[in-house]
């Protein structure tokens, strides 16, 4: 899956979910402190051309922001205006924002945000009952044109029906905890999960099983990220809703036409069997893949 935007890195663990956050984990294997909070050499990269003076991000293109971080991260606001700008200046991109603290977003929302802008596509965390229950009603009554939840690591059993009838959620993630520590996922909880969503037509992803995965009654265990996310693929689980309809512009506010827009490619040699496909970038043939 592609493509990433880490304007900053490093966080504040604010929540259960955070617990075994693996951008802790993959700090701790470079030797270095996931506590430590900085703005990254990366700041400007949905702005970066290539040589011959187009985009180096293609208009269409879906950004994943912050997945190091937290993109209303209090440390961070010195920076955010600039990253909001940035956004701003590209809204010919999707820009997909995660937050397990959307108590602080109103108040750090640009001054011309208005009911949002059309490229951005605002999620919050819920890893249990009670973050879905704090955290969604918030995301509800926030000015975002597009909402969505992701439920990982997925670590107690979820429902969110009340939160769905009135059509403002347009898609959910679930996917498991992976490296040290890693709790359970229990697949009765992604079914029941799925079931909610298919009823209001919303676009349903499992993407991973984390490595603890109980099965039936009975538990396996999975280390290899890869595995989690073929048998994710495998399940079936994944369930196309209604799609969203992303009105993107040039940056002179003309509309672009579908057939000028970025389109995935699903040729890379694990496409065929990946849990996110549903709702990836598709294969940056980064040549990662054995």
């Amino acid at each position: 899956m592609h493509d990433i935007w880490n304007p900053w890195h490093g966080c504040v663990r604010c929540s259960e979910g955070c617990v075994n956050c693996y951008m802790y984990t993959m700090d701790r294997w470079r030797r270095a402190d996931g506590a430590n909070i900085y703005r990254t050499n990366n700041f400007d990269y949905p702005l970066r051309r290539l040589r011959g003076g187009e985009y180096r991000v293609k208009s269409g293109e879906l950004i994943r922001v912050c997945m190091t971080s937290d993109f209303f991260l209090e440390e961070a606001d010195p920076w955010r205006g600039e990253a909001w700008d940035i956004m701003y200046q590209r809204p010919d991109v999707k820009f997909f924002l995660l937050t397990k603290r959307p108590e602080r977003v109103r108040e750090t929302l640009p001054p011309d945000f208005g009911d949002g802008w059309e490229n951005i596509f605002f999620n919050v965390t819920c890893e249990n009952q009670r973050r879905a229950d704090e955290r969604i009603p918030l995301l509800l009554d926030l000015p975002f044109k597009h909402k969505g939840i992701m439920c990982a690591p997925f670590i107690g059993e979820i429902s969110i029906e009340p939160y769905l009838a009135d059509g403002q959620i347009k898609q959910v993630i679930c996917g498991g905890e992976n490296y040290d520590g890693a709790r359970p996922l229990d697949f009765d909880w992604v079914k029941r999960l799925r079931a909610e969503c298919v009823r209001h037509n919303v676009t349903f992803a499992f993407i991973e099983t984390g490595t603890i995965f109980i099965k039936d009654g009975k538990t396996y265990r999975l280390p290899d990220k890869r595995l989690q996310s073929a048998m994710a693929h495998k399940s079936g689980m994944n369930f196309q809703g209604k799609p969203i309809a992303f009105r993107l512009r040039t940056p002179l506010g003309m509309p672009i036409p579908s057939e000028y827009l970025y389109q995935p490619q699903y040729d890379g040699k694990n496409c065929d069997r990946c849990g996110s496909r549903l709702i990836c970038n598709g294969c940056s043939h980064c040549g990662a893949c054995p």
